[in-house]
């Protein structure tokens, strides 16, 4: 009866009480009731009898570490640290480092954030089963609630350095504690790095540490520093050029294309007999292609040039699977930036005519040669090769696409009951890019001819959009600033300010791109491109106009305003890369 009245007060925080009782149950069973006994005198603030009661468990029982530390707490708490300090290295030194007495122990400093002695504890345990379990994670976790980083990057490459396969364990619990610093940018703590350096350094040949950097490089997207590393590690082990390649389409993801260029230059020094030769080769171009392309005004010196290397190469090689992808960069580049549309479609034309290519690539190339049968205005032609692809390829995702170029098609041509019914198939397209077009379409032909059966200003916008797919730039801001003109009741009002935003970007006029976005969110907050134009505004200041202040705020305002839009996700990725968050 005494046991349960003893424990019923002390659950209960009544410790006077309970006291009276534990008292009498040490005396009978001490190993049971010690900890109850104890913890019940330092709250009533006993310290005396506490004093009293473990020195006779110690006596009791010597070989139990973990008493030393009671004793020691209690010393502390009668503001006695010397007599406590003594205590705490009586623990360690009477520890028998068996697994679960070391854990046992450090446990008990950790409770008492006493992390040095319970480091030490670790370390004791290390010593004597270093090769079978030697704590660097636990002690690792020790030093970070110290807040000496340092010491904790150490620990974690000590653990790396013992054993090569705790590679990934260790990169998962440095990035959790370096990873959510928003002020340092997650890895971008530099610690990490500058350890790495020194151990780089210290030991040349433990390559680990390289492909740790090299990782830690990438993930900051210190893409130069990354080639460095990469290099020096690809030369030391006289390898392929493997790592290099993948850092290559690493760079081109993020659009860094001179440090791609790089990559592919040291591959081809390499010279031909390097099994990475020829596709460095071809890659190299690719990257080029898109770097001039993603320009806001490349010269055209530069993009002749890039016309006759993509020749050169293509001849080198011939026409093959290797070659395709040059192929139909070069038929982009002279219709869409050379104004040699012809040039392109006779390319393209052989391609499909003279040459056996996979079918979906035949596919591909197809749609890219309706596209520019619409460029010179061969609507006929167009069609008809969207259709083949349609039919060919009916459920899969070039289908659905020549599906809703086709009825872009029935757009332009003003049969817009046709196009609808098209695009409200397309609504359930695999791929979502497709589908939301195809919804995008469908919404604005119901806007433009829901209220009335007039559809006089829909067929001039319509018009409009093919002037724009045929790169007639003025024409097409000229037509669409016509029908304001001719009908001002119509509700195509953010429609026309959409797509004369994308025509000033195609002309690098940026700012005139802003204001018909302003205008958009000034003046159709709700309606369809309401946060379509906030998310392209902050585009443009971020890439264009160089202004990441005025980017942040409005990706910011996106995510606020418009909570369910699409653009969110991006937004929030965008304003952390801004902000200099690392973003995985």
């Amino acid at each position: 009866m005494d046991d349960k009245l003893a424990i019923q007060f002390y659950e209960q925080k009544q410790y006077d009480k309970a006291i009276t009782y534990f008292d009498k149950l040490f005396d009978k069973l001490p190993d049971v009731y010690f900890n109850y006994y104890y913890n019940a005198l330092i709250e009533v603030k006993d310290y005396k009898t506490a004093e009293k009661i473990t020195k006779k468990q110690i006596k009791r029982n010597a070989s139990n570490s973990q008493l030393y530390v009671k004793l020691g707490r209690v010393y502390l708490l009668m503001e006695n640290p010397e007599k406590g300090k003594e205590q705490y290295e009586k623990a360690i030194k009477s520890l028998i480092p068996e697994q679960n007495n070391v854990f046992t122990l450090a446990h008990a400093f950790e409770e008492m954030e006493l992390y040095d002695y319970a480091i030490d504890v670790y370390k004791k345990g290390r010593k004597a089963t270093f090769e079978i379990y030697p704590y660097y994670y636990e002690i690792a976790d020790l030093y970070k609630k110290k807040g000496d980083l340092k010491a904790m990057v150490n620990e974690y490459l000590d653990a790396i350095e013992f054993r090569e396969s705790e590679i990934y364990t260790a990169q998962t619990n440095l990035q959790q504690s370096l990873g959510y610093d928003d002020r340092n940018g997650g890895f971008n703590n530099p610690i990490l790095k500058q350890e790495l350096i020194k151990r780089i350094q210290q030991q040349p040949d433990k390559t680990i540490f390289s492909e740790f950097l090299i990782f830690l490089l990438n993930q900051q997207k210190d893409f130069e520093g990354s080639f460095i590393q990469s290099k020096a590690l690809d030369k030391r082990q006289k390898l392929d050029g493997t790592r290099l390649m993948e850092l290559a389409q690493l760079c081109i993801d993020h659009e860094n294309y001179e440090v791609a260029e790089k990559c592919y230059q040291y591959i081809l020094s390499k010279g031909k007999n390097n099994p990475y030769y020829d596709i460095a080769k071809i890659e190299r171009l690719n990257a080029g292609y898109l770097q001039l392309t993603h320009l806001a005004n490349p010269s055209l010196t530069n993009l002749l040039a890039l016309e006759t290397n993509l020749e050169m190469v293509i001849k080198e090689f011939g026409i093959s699977n290797l070659t395709l992808p040059l192929i139909k960069k070069s038929a982009l580049l002279k219709a869409y930036f050379l104004n040699k549309p012809q040039e392109a479609v006779q390319l393209l034309e052989d391609i499909t005519t003279q040459y056996a290519f996979d079918k979906n690539e035949i596919a591909e190339i197809k749609l890219d040669l309706a596209d520019m049968y619409l460029l010179i205005g061969n609507i006929w032609d167009a069609s008809l090769l969207y259709s083949q692809v349609e039919k060919d390829f009916k459920y899969e995702v070039v289908g659905q696409a020549a599906k809703f170029k086709n009825a872009k098609l029935s757009y332009y041509a003003s049969d817009f009951k046709w196009a609808k019914s098209q695009c409200d198939v397309l609504k359930g397209a695999t791929s979502k890019t497709i589908a939301n077009d195809a919804l995008d379409l469908s919404l604005v032909i119901t806007d433009a001819i829901g209220v009335d059966t007039n559809t006089a200003p829909l067929s001039m916008f319509a018009s409009a959009e093919l002037l724009m797919m045929q790169h007639q730039n003025q024409q097409a801001i000229a037509r669409l600033d016509s029908i304001n003109t001719l009908f001002n009741e119509h509700t195509l009002g953010d429609d026309i300010y959409y797509k004369k935003a994308e025509i000033y970007k195609r002309m690098n006029l940026y700012a005139e791109a802003v204001k018909m976005y302003e205008n958009i969110v000034e003046f159709y907050p709700n309606e369809l491109y309401g946060d379509d134009a906030l998310f392209k505004e902050a585009e443009v200041y971020e890439r264009y106009l160089s202004d990441k202040e005025k980017a942040k705020q409005l990706y910011t305002d996106l995510m606020v305003k418009y909570p369910g839009s699409i653009y969110v996700v991006e937004a929030r990725k965008r304003f952390r890369e801004l902000r200099g968050d690392t973003v995985n």
